[in-house]
């Protein structure tokens, strides 16, 4: 299905409210960086590019939109179950935490590719229950890895810690939405060698070259006097046929190119000046890199739903990738036009949007009205609200997620509501009903 936005735009706005206007199965990768529930009000710095950006990673029941809980525990039984576990084992802003991002996991594989993967970037806070998240809602038999970003080196570098070990990882939990069609590159790093000290493996010829071998395997005679032509062949002392691959020398080490591991050992922005903007949370581009060429091939679509400074929008920019990128807060669309003109030159430019997507792959719909006996089988009767029980006439056709925050006449975002809380809901959100039904004591959320 194709997008119904334009290449290049970042969304001002809740994201959950975007993800539901976007159409379905239409994008190739996504990367999120959420808000760890660390407990901690993240600020720039005065001066930086960043300076203004803020954001608060705590969470209580209190903040969060009480429809999503009714939702997830009507609609995704087994996910509520799992976040009803994580409270009662963590607290209750674990609960909260998860609700939030639940619903938000929800929308993001309705709008993923069957060939796409998703890459959840989190730390040991919350990993292992955003594991079970991700399991419930993507599917066990979709996971792929549990990648483990090493941003400080050695625990030498990390901070001096009295009663644990120094903390200098986060992990990233990396999903396909189908195993078998998901796009997936080789991606090759290197191992640093002293030049002095080298392992057995590694030798140098007469010429000054560093040079590993590997076994001949199929190639043919003719290949083999072709390499051999090429300096490439190397016989060992029992006659056998090797095949060389030189490898890099830079300064004082030999660099041996190797696939890439579950373990990545990339500098946070602490080593980055260049790439430093101030914005809290920043990831280093090198980071992203790796994430969208392992996962994605040239002209594919990236979405970065928690953009931040949108480090993964620039670096989709700078491989010839598609991007779009959601962030809440206004100073993510400064930021993203200052470091990609920095990228890419003056005329550069993004589309800015604050408006909720319509979705264009529902097809031409009915008049929602007509939907309304089926609904009224499907709530035997009870309103959505209150939920008290009805005659057929008393119910009216309600929009779940309203028009305006990018619901559509489909009938999943139909419910029947009685008169008075139709009346109570107006033009509102469910969220606010629920709110409002609660505290009139018509309801009880838990």
């Amino acid at each position: 299905m194709k997008p119904n936005w334009q290449n290049r735009t970042l969304w001002t706005g809740d994201n959950l409210d975007i993800l539901r206007g976007m159409n379905s199965d239409c994008i190739d990768l996504i990367y999120l960086d959420p808000p760890f529930n660390s407990n901690r009000t993240y600020s720039a710095p005065i001066g930086s590019e960043a300076a203004g950006a803020a954001f608060k990673d705590s969470w209580t029941l209190d903040d969060v939109d009480l429809a999503w809980h009714g939702e997830i525990a009507e609609r995704e039984p087994a996910l509520y179950g799992v976040i009803d576990a994580a409270g009662l084992a963590h607290s209750k802003s674990m609960k909260s935490y998860l609700i939030m991002m639940g619903v938000r996991l929800i929308e993001l594989r309705r709008v993923l590719k069957d060939s796409g993967s998703i890459y959840l970037h989190c730390d040991s806070t919350a990993s292992h229950y955003l594991k079970m998240l991700m399991d419930t809602v993507f599917g066990k038999d979709c996971f792929k890895n549990d990648l483990v970003w090493r941003y400080g080196g050695s625990a030498r570098g990390a901070k001096a810690v009295a009663k644990h070990f120094a903390r200098n990882n986060d992990s990233i939990l990396l999903y396909a939405k189908d195993r078998k069609r998901a796009t997936h590159n080789s991606v090759h790093g290197f191992k640093q060698y002293p030049a002095d000290n080298l392992p057995s493996h590694i030798r140098r010829d007469g010429e000054g070259r560093y040079f590993k071998t590997a076994p001949r395997g199929d190639y043919t005679d003719a290949s083999v006097e072709r390499l051999r032509a090429e300096g490439r062949i190397h016989i060992t002392r029992t006659g056998n046929i090797r095949v060389k691959y030189f490898l890099e020398r830079r300064g004082d080490v030999v660099l041996e190119p190797t696939l890439v591991g579950s373990v990545w050992d990339i500098p946070d922005m602490m080593h980055s000046r260049k790439e430093r903007t101030g914005y809290p949370t920043q990831k280093p581009l090198a980071l992203l890199d790796r994430i969208i060429k392992a996962s994605s091939n040239e002209g594919d679509l990236v979405l970065d739903p928690f953009c931040g400074c949108a480090t993964a929008c620039v670096a989709a920019e700078r491989l010839r990738r598609q991007w779009v990128g959601i962030d809440l807060s206004p100073k993510a669309a400064q930021l993203v036009r200052q470091r990609l003109k920095q990228e890419m030159g003056i005329f550069y430019d993004i589309a800015h949007r604050e408006d909720i997507p319509k979705r264009t792959d529902l097809g031409k719909l009915p008049s929602y009205r007509t939907h309304k006996h089926s609904l009224y089988g499907r709530q035997e009767g009870f309103c959505a609200g209150c939920r008290a029980h009805f005659p057929f006439r008393n119910l009216t056709v309600d929009h779940i997620v309203p028009l305006a925050r990018g619901g559509s006449d489909h009938i999943d975002n139909l419910q029947l509501l009685c008169g008075a809380c139709n009346s109570t809901k107006g033009q509102g959100s469910q969220a606010q009903l629920m709110v409002r039904l609660r505290e009139q004591g018509v309801v009880w959320t838990p």
